[in-house]
């Protein structure tokens, strides 16, 4: 029907139709599938939820004399040192070892009385902390060589006085995830928060029908190199994600039925907002980055709109039993996400309240935002330079011989 170079002409020119996912589901409801597709040149999407496996690159720019980092703490968080002499790594999900005003040598002191406290800030935090543009302080110790003479040094820094200031993320936007419940007798604190015993409760992390993934099913549409966007400022898709699993099991609609697709996402951080970047904490399992991303699907052909005109009911997640400690969890079976935005599934004969770890607001609200930035001309589309594997299998560990 159309190339994404004459879409992109269109948004040069404040033409385009623009549509967040919501709008087309509706719009396909009213007037079908071919009619919505004639009409709309892209469609939004977007998603709010916890994306531990994120992170920002950082380089500091030299020290005089020069120092080689080899260990690093940002605001009491550690920071992986071992590549470049002042670049580093803030993982989000990476715990606090100590206040940022306790002196380095008190630091095997904390560490002793680390377990007798509980610690509620990581490194998503402090990336929230420097997307806001605010200071923090920054020690480090140096392997002392004949080019790199320093052995430590303690400043503060921000955003504006360090060179690069990216977000890497190795694993972003699972394609669809699981849902967690808690058949034992004691309470569970998971990735997904607290499991209450005795199905107490049920949680889940996708925001379903308006996911960016579960509308291009087949990623036919997002590969490497697609602009997308990434805690309110510009990014791209880098790699395929790891544990990226498009082998799936999939209904006739072509949308895996747990845990599928992911996405290796990077972005300038310096241009974010933390609206959209926030670090939080999940009782009794550790910090965790909360992530706004949103992905726009041109529409080339009918098949785009088809599969964007998927709802609630046409998307399933299985129920996990946490207190099986095992890598492989029994499951009470799949469940729409219909169901479980209802707020109430049954499980076993008993109700079980359920909720959502992902907002479906401020998913929503990616979405939209997204959809006025095309609007406005301020974002174009772009041509993947490769697709997204196909054919990837999952390893598990424990599958290798001894």
């Amino acid at each position: 029907m159309r190339s994404i170079a004459e879409i992109n002409d269109k948004i040069e020119r404040r033409q385009a139709v623009v549509r967040t996912v919501e709008e087309v589901k509706a719009q396909v409801a009213e007037v079908g599938i071919a009619q919505t597709a004639k009409e709309v040149d892209v469609v939004t999407t977007g998603t709010f939820e916890p994306m531990e496996s994120s992170g920002a690159i950082l380089n500091l720019g030299q020290t005089d004399p020069p120092i080689k980092i080899r260990q690093c703490w940002i605001d009491g968080v550690p920071a992986y040192a071992g590549f470049g002499a002042v670049d580093l790594y803030l993982g989000a999900s990476q715990a606090v070892e100590y206040s940022g005003t306790t002196d380095l040598n008190d630091i095997e002191e904390v560490r002793e009385g680390a377990e007798a406290r509980v610690r509620q800030r990581g490194g998503g935090h402090v990336i929230e902390e420097l997307i806001a543009g605010r200071s923090v302080p920054l020690r480090a110790v140096g392997q002392v060589t004949d080019c790199y003479p320093r052995a430590s040094f303690e400043t503060t820094i921000s955003q504006n006085t360090i060179n690069q200031f990216y977000l890497f993320n190795p694993r972003n936007l699972y394609q669809n995830f699981i849902v967690g419940v808690n058949g034992g007798d004691r309470a569970l604190f998971t990735y997904l928060g607290p499991l209450q015993p005795r199905l107490g409760n049920a949680v889940y992390s996708n925001p379903g029908a308006i996911s960016p993934l579960l509308n291009d099913p087949d990623l036919e549409l997002v590969g490497i190199g697609t602009r997308v966007f990434l805690g309110g400022a510009i990014g791209y898709v880098a790699w395929e994600g790891t544990q990226h699993f498009p082998l799936q099991k999939r209904l006739p609609n072509r949308t895996p039925i747990g845990p599928a697709a992911t996405l290796a996402l990077v972005g300038n951080a310096k241009y974010m907002n933390p609206k959209w970047v926030r670090g939080c904490y999940l009782r009794g399992y550790g910090p965790s980055l909360m992530l706004g991303v949103g992905i726009p699907l041109p529409v080339l052909t009918e098949a785009v709109i088809a599969h964007c005109s998927v709802q609630d009911q046409d998307l399933v997640a299985p129920v996990v039993d946490f207190s099986i400690p095992r890598r492989v969890r029994p499951t009470f079976g799949l469940v729409s996400y219909a169901q479980l935005k209802s707020g109430k599934l049954i499980i076993d004969g008993k109700s079980v309240r359920v909720a959502p770890l992902a907002s479906i607001y401020l998913s929503r609200q990616v979405a939209t935002e997204l959809k006025h930035w095309i609007e406005q001309g301020a974002f174009m589309l772009t041509e993947p330079v490769a697709s997204i594997p196909n054919d990837r299998t999952f390893i598990p560990q424990d599958m290798r011989g001894s």
